[in-house]
């Protein structure tokens, strides 16, 4: 049974508010469990990315509506 991943809605919030919030749930998290994370600050666009990057989890990112929205897959 594969539940739906859990949303962070980070939008309006600028950076590192959506990556301590995206990290404080990451935690808590199995490994392979999916983090949907978003956010509308450019910065994080670089920032969430880099930091999936230096601790192993893959992140899928697009954009709709001005919207990032980042898919994460925890290690």
């Amino acid at each position: 049974m594969t539940t739906d991943p859990e949303t962070i809605d980070a939008r309006g919030l600028k950076c590192p508010l959506p990556v301590l919030k995206m990290e404080k749930r990451l935690v808590s998290l199995p490994a392979g469990a999916q983090l949907i994370v978003l956010a509308t600050d450019p910065m994080a666009k670089v920032d969430i990315p880099l930091y999936c990057r230096q601790h192993g989890h893959d992140c899928a990112a697009d954009t709709q509506n001005g919207v990032l929205r980042f898919v994460i897959t925890r290690a």
